[in-house]
This record gives C-alpha cells, structure tokens and sequence, in this order.
C-alpha cells in the first residue's frame, strides 16, 4: 500500500484486525469493542479474532467476527492461538495490513505470525508490567517486542521499562466508554458502594482486602451496602464465604454479570478500587462519567493518572486497610464531600474520550503504514 493511498483515503484501504483471546466481560476487552467499532464507522476494514470464549460486547454489524477457536491437542491459548492464525493467514487474502493484539501472551501469537508473513503488527499492554513475573512473558518482552512495529503502554509509568525493549512505545489511556451524566448529583443516590471486577482475580482486585475494609465501616454505619459486580465461580465461592465467615451476608451483594453497569453506577453514592495493581482502570472512568464520588488505593498503576486528590476522588496509601476504612467512613458520612467529588469527576474525563483516544489510535495505525521512526506523545 503506497503512502500517496494513505494519504489521499487511509481508512478506506486499511485492514485492521484485532486478535485477543476472548471477548467475555473484561476492561480490554471493552476497549478493543470500542476501538473496533470507532475505527468501522471511520471506514477501516475490521476484524475482531478470538481464541476462545463466548462474547460479551456488542460490535458494529461492519466488523467481521472470527473465531479461531479449534483446540485439537492443546488447551494451550498461546499454542492453539499460533497455529489456528497461522492457518488461517496461509490463504494471502485473509491476512490485514495491520495485526493489532492484546492479551494474555499474545504477542507469542501474533509477532511471529507477522513476521512469517510480512503483516505489520502492533502489541498492547493492558496493566503494568509488574504485574506479570514469568518466564514466558519475559521472553516475549524480551525477544519478541522488540520485532513490532509498535508498542502502546496506558500510563507514564511502564515508558522506561518497554523503551528499553521498543523505541515505538507510546502512552494511549483506556477511553471512557460512557456518556457523561448531565447534572450528576441531581437526584437522591442508593447508599451503595459500588466495585466491580472479575471475581477469580480477587486477589488483584483486592476484594478479599475490600471485604474486611466492609467489616470495619459497617460496623459504624449499617445503613449502607456494598455491592460486589462481576463473575467467576470460584472467586464468588470464595469471597461469599468469607461474607458469611465476617458476618457480612447480609450486607454484601454479589450480582453477577451485569450488561447494566451504566445503571448501577448512576445510582450509587460511591465507587471503591481496592486492587492491588491495575492498568488504567475503565471502571473508574466509568464511575466518574456517572457523577459517583471514586475511593482509590494510589495502587500501581493508573489511579492516580486519573484522579486528582480531593478534588475528583480520593486516593489513599496503597493497601493501608486501616486508611482506606478511615477516609471510606468519612466519605460515606459527608454529603457535602460526595456531592463536590462526584460534581468534579466528570470534567476530569476530557482526554480519556472515544473520540480523542480513537484519534491516537488512528495516528499510530498512519505512522506504522508509512513507516516511520519512534512515535511519540
């Protein structure tokens, strides 16, 4: 493809396809719907490849969906992934100009696939990188980064690490999927505290730390409830028993999946993060869009390049259980508090926008096109 043809109708003549494991209910997989959809109704050729699992998220009727999900001898993501794109790319008219992907070890997929024939790829980091600490992700790091096209990391805080390993490697932020709340803390809230998250990752979402934070506020303040979003059995066996076990069953609510995030959110006083290493949190921007006062552990990483302390939320010393309980109970007493967070969050959300992030992406999918050195932001 000539740069005269980008130039004049790039998008018109771009095949992108994003690879991904899966796309059950997760904060990368909203981002690549919404990546997906912005970039077919700009005009791009789209297509969304998964390994596994069954689907969570809507897609523009444009994007072709493709599901490589044969597992004849392996129940090996990574191998299957390989040789099921490697398949399927043999035919020359089903490779894209770009492989775009994300997740769970999938530049071991899609760096060689592109290297064999001849696709441009782009990998992206959804969480910092030392939330990972395996063998198998080093030498992606290590070997494999280096050989794309592009790199694109959430905050400032992973730049030196993969520099090191990619001089294209570019900052883009998760966009805030939501429309924003007009006059956010106009009716009166649920006494609810909101997190969501899945629930086998509960150590990373810190929702066993969240529920004996529960213990200690509750203990002062009954009227309130936390509500608990997300799925996976055997993190909600686990945490439901420790419920029963701090005598909180009757002050817990575990939903679940659930497609009405917006809703929830919109009708709740107050949004908890208690993770333990993030990316850049979705639900917080989600939280903020909707007029809810954010509590945050200042985790690694990504709060705290989303919120402004005292003015939009909350940050609170990292895993300080006693401190989190302390400014939760505060929060939860000072309406006057919640009122001027929630008020103040959605203003925050300014570059975190479909629009602005689609933008950057789209400058990323150019540059590589054309060939062109160190991106920057």
């Amino acid at each position: 493809m000539s740069g005269t043809a980008i130039g004049k109708n790039m998008s018109a003549a771009l095949k992108i396809d994003f690879l991904t494991s899966n796309m059950e209910a997760g904060g990368a997989q909203r981002v690549i719907s919404i990546l997906a959809n912005y970039l077919a109704e700009k005009g791009y050729s789209i297509r969304v490849i998964t390994i596994t699992g069954p689907d969570h998220y809507e897609l523009n009727p444009k994007i072709e969906r493709i599901k490589l999900h044969r597992h004849p001898l392996f129940h090996s993501i990574v191998i299957n992934g390989f040789f099921n794109l490697l398949a399927f790319y043999r035919k020359k008219s089903n490779r894209p100009d770009i492989l775009s992907s994300h997740l769970d070890l999938l530049g071991l997929v899609s760096i060689p696939n592109s290297m064999i024939y001849n696709i441009k790829v782009t990998v992206s980091e959804h969480s910092n990188h030392l939330a990972f600490n395996n063998r198998a992700q080093s030498i992606c790091w290590n070997y494999l980064y280096p050989r794309a096209n592009a790199v694109t990391i959430l905050t400032e805080f992973d730049r030196e690490f993969f520099m090191k390993r990619n001089k294209n490697t570019i900052v883009v932020p998760n966009p805030c999927t939501f429309p924003i709340l007009e006059n956010p803390r106009s009716k009166i809230r649920n006494k609810e505290i909101v997190a969501i998250g899945r629930l086998n990752h509960y150590h990373v979402k810190g929702f066993d730390n969240l529920l004996l934070i529960a213990k200690k506020v509750f203990e002062k303040e009954s009227e309130w409830r936390l509500k608990i979003v997300g799925e996976g059995d055997t993190g909600m066996k686990f945490l439901k028993g420790e419920a029963e076990r701090l005598g909180l069953s009757d002050k817990v609510e575990f939903t679940g999946y659930r497609s009405d995030i917006r809703e929830i959110l919109a009708n709740a006083e107050i949004y908890i993060l208690s993770s333990r290493l993030e990316g850049l949190p979705m639900v917080i921007l989600e939280a903020m869009s909707q007029g809810v006062a954010c509590i945050s552990y200042d985790c690694i990483s990504g709060p705290s390049d989303i919120i402004t302390h005292n003015h939009d939320g909350i940050l609170v010393e990292d895993q300080n259980i006693d401190a989190m309980a302390a400014q939760l109970l505060k929060l939860m007493n000072d309406d006057s508090l919640r009122a001027r967070l929630g008020k103040n969050a959605p203003k925050a959300l300014e570059k975190f926008s479909v629009e602005k992030v689609g933008r950057q992406w789209e400058d990323i999918f150019q540059s590589v096109m054309l060939g062109k050195g160190p991106i920057s932001n």
